[in-house]
């Protein structure tokens, strides 16, 4: 199938009018749902679609596959191009009117939003649980890439700090190296805004089935990286950023939060173990200041 853009296709329902002749009677339910609910698919997970039309996920990649996209993402940033404003794709909320100070406030004010809503939606128990099997982990293990590897690098420096074996990894193929090293009573952690991402889901599969304790941080709790065979232990952000695009921007700053509040809790818990290693931290850093 040759892409929709070298056809110059102006919009997904001649997309599927062109292929839905070739497509099987399942994929032709999914393009129909596509068609039929163009507005609705872009805020939509790929799990979220998969439940509405009644078949599997991979039914869905490969419907997006026969019209012509690399998969349910490219699909999505196509059909958003006539049916999102375009300030939309920099941020909900925005026009082209704004000013610097309009910006400033509408960015804090979302940033404040996306963590008075983080906060109602986290599950205390999970939480409890997501920290304590760090605690006892022998070592873990954090994956993200893109925008959340980043975040990923915060939670390895902040357990590290606290005294515990943690390292990120922000490589693809490295994150599959690394899952056979885990071992039971380990942890895998996988940062993953969309909860959509292939290499994450799959590493931390991977871990889980070497007998890892598996950890997902996600915004969407209807993704494929919450499924029961890839995620022991879910932590959500609760975020109104828009679903077409791959990243996040205000949930990012949730995720940070939840990472700040699961070392804290870590450190309270190792007592005086974390604070002489804090200690120790901070005096061999001295000879880096002035």
């Amino acid at each position: 199938m040759i892409h929709p853009q070298a056809m110059n296709v102006s919009n997904i329902g001649q997309v599927i009018d062109m292929a839905f002749p070739d497509l099987t009677k399942t994929e032709q339910q999914v393009a129909s749902y596509f068609r039929e609910n163009q507005e609705r698919v872009i805020y939509e997970t790929i799990t979220d679609v998969a439940e509405n039309v009644k078949t599997s996920e991979a039914s869905i990649i490969r419907t997006c596959r026969k019209l012509g996209y690399q998969g349910f993402q490219e699909l999505k940033i196509h059909v958003a191009k006539y049916f999102v404003p375009a300030m939309d794709k920099i941020q909900v909320g925005l026009t082209a009117d704004d000013t610097a100070a309009s910006i400033l406030a509408k960015s804090f004010q979302g940033t404040i939003e996306t963590l008075n809503a983080t906060s109602g939606v986290l599950d205390i128990k999970e939480f409890e649980r997501a920290a304590d099997a760090m605690l006892a982990a022998g070592q873990i293990c954090i994956f993200g890439l893109g925008n959340s590897a980043s975040v990923a690098n915060d939670i390895a420096h902040k357990f590290v700090r606290c005294g515990l074996s943690a390292h990120a990894t922000t490589d693809n193929h490295y994150q599959m190296i690394a899952c056979c090293s885990l071992k039971p009573g380990d942890v895998a952690f996988g940062v993953s805004h969309s909860g959509n991402s292939r290499d994450i889901v799959e590493a931390l599969r991977f871990a889980k089935a070497n007998g890892a304790v598996t950890i997902c941080l996600t915004n969407y709790a209807k993704s494929p990286i919450t499924k029961s065979d890839v995620s022991d232990i879910k932590l959500f952000t609760a975020s109104a950023e828009t679903k077409f695009r791959q990243h996040g921007l205000y949930s990012r700053v949730a995720q940070l939060a939840i990472v700040d509040a699961l070392f804290i809790y870590a450190s309270t818990k190792r007592g005086k173990v974390a604070i002489e290693n804090f200690e120790k931290i901070d005096q061999s850093l001295t000879v880096k200041k002035y």
